[in-house]
């Protein structure tokens, strides 16, 4: 497949950097499996594996820099990829705000690497689709889905003495299933780095029943409502939530986490006490790789804690600016309680259930302001009961009012978070309960 041994990536990034005559140099070392099939109209449309391995070199003369790639590991294409860095490097601009490499850092292994996943080759992906298939032709219904995997290792390793290795695996799988007149539409999904905790069964059977409840929707009148949120719906919006948390954008000003008069916002409340936000490589839930691009080390991140910002995302050369630490971080995970989805519907007397959302788009970066549209299965909740599918809904919403409306919060799980179906980064979320969520008008689109 194309995976490197810590060994095999040692001697490798050792040999490139023998060769460089930089001030300093790093380099980059990737290889692996990238593998997919895809369904539609309920067939499998495509299937495809493909290995490679490449490296990145990265030149520096003063603060001067310049990369250079390839995948040709012979002597004379290793040769030519670092003399390349080098004469790109020389013509290069300055980069004021350039840091030197880092030097010998400690990191702590993940074990992230499962040959469940790694050996999932086409006939067990088959299967896994056929899952889908089956149900959904016998119910007179169309399938269709993509499932990605990576297997693979990472390593850096700079002409300061620093190596960095990791290896892992990781996989997404999605499907919706439609109603053959087009008017109802289920999804369902998916991600991890172990294949074993996924039931493909059970995701045909939750994108099925919705594709049949979300038939034959009706509108309501847009506004403000209570909504039941499914893990992916709220995966959508925290991540532009944390991806907000520069503390370059907040120092300057530039931003919600901007306190009034200068500063930023860390030690203060900024969303309901029971919202816990972190980032974690080691955690069983995400098990991500525990270095950066440069080598720096991803550690355990708390971003949010009880309402409180604890931290945010500091760079290198910002982190040295302000004389803090960086804040290398990996995975993204928020904390939940107990209730089950369905504890979380019956608790509510009107509201909205929203599967996940689709087609979000920035509005205000001060206020962290999205608009999207509901997608894949969105109901009328009455009395605790889902009553009816009801028609797509466009929100115009901040995931900060959305966790300072929050009334329950449900048990965390992986999700898939991209909009695409491909593999993002690891996050783990609850369902949640919110109120006043706001939405402006209604679409006809499935």
């Amino acid at each position: 497949m194309s995976i490197f041994t810590r060994e095999q990536a040692r001697e490798l990034t050792q040999r490139v950097l023998a060769m460089s005559r930089a001030e300093s140099c790093r380099v980059s070392v990737s290889g692996g499996l990238e593998a997919n099939t895809r369904f539609a109209a309920n067939d499998i449309s495509t299937s495809g594996d493909a290995t490679n391995a490449g490296v990145n070199v990265r030149s520096s003369f003063g603060r001067r820099t310049a990369t250079s790639s390839t995948n040709i590991l012979t002597e004379e294409g290793l040769r030519r990829a670092v003399e390349m860095s080098e004469r790109l490097a020389r013509l290069a601009p300055e980069d004021r705000e350039a840091l030197p490499e880092l030097g010998p850092q400690t990191y702590r292994e993940v074990p992230a690497f499962f040959d469940s996943t790694a050996n999932l080759d086409p006939t067990r992906r088959a299967d896994a689709a056929s899952a889908v298939l089956g149900p959904s032709r016998q119910g007179g219904l169309q399938a269709s889905g993509f499932i990605s995997l990576r297997a693979g290792s990472n390593a850096v390793a700079n002409s300061l003495g620093l190596f960095a290795y990791h290896r892992g695996t990781n996989f997404a799988f999605t499907t919706t299933v439609r109603t053959e007149d087009g008017t109802g539409s289920g999804w369902a999904g998916t991600a991890g780095n172990d294949w074993r905790r996924v039931n493909p069964s059970e995701l045909a059977a939750t994108a099925v029943r919705k594709a049949r409840e979300s038939a034959n929707s009706v509108a309501i009148e847009p506004g403000r409502y209570t909504v039941v949120l499914e893990p992916t719906a709220v995966a959508n919006l925290l991540g532009l939530l944390v991806g907000a948390m520069n503390a370059r954008a907040a120092d300057e000003g530039r931003s919600f986490f901007s306190k009034r008069g200068g500063g930023n916002k860390i030690g203060e409340r900024v969303v309901d006490e029971r919202v816990t936000i972190l980032s974690d490589p080691w955690d069983p839930d995400l098990l991500a790789q525990p270095f950066g691009g440069d080598g720096q080390p991803n550690e355990r991140t708390v971003w949010i804690e009880g309402g409180v910002v604890r931290t945010l995302n500091y760079d290198r050369y910002w982190a040295q600016r302000q004389n803090v630490a960086p804040t290398g971080a990996a995975g993204l995970k928020m904390m939940g309680g107990e209730a089950s989805l369905d504890d979380l519907v019956r608790s509510t007397e009107r509201g909205v259930l929203v599967t996940r959302f689709w087609y979000i788009r920035g509005l205000d970066p001060r206020s962290i302001l999205y608009t999207g549209l509901t997608r894949d299965g969105t109901f009328l909740i009455e009395n605790g009961r889902v009553t009816r599918a009801v028609k797509n809904m466009r929100f115009n919403e901040s995931p900060i009012t959305m966790l300072n409306n929050l009334e329950l919060l449900g048990r965390p799980i992986r999700v898939s978070a991209s909009e695409s179906g491909d593999i993002g980064q690891a996050v783990v979320v609850p369902p949640l309960k919110t109120r006043d969520f706001n939405f402006q008008s209604i679409s006809d689109a499935v």
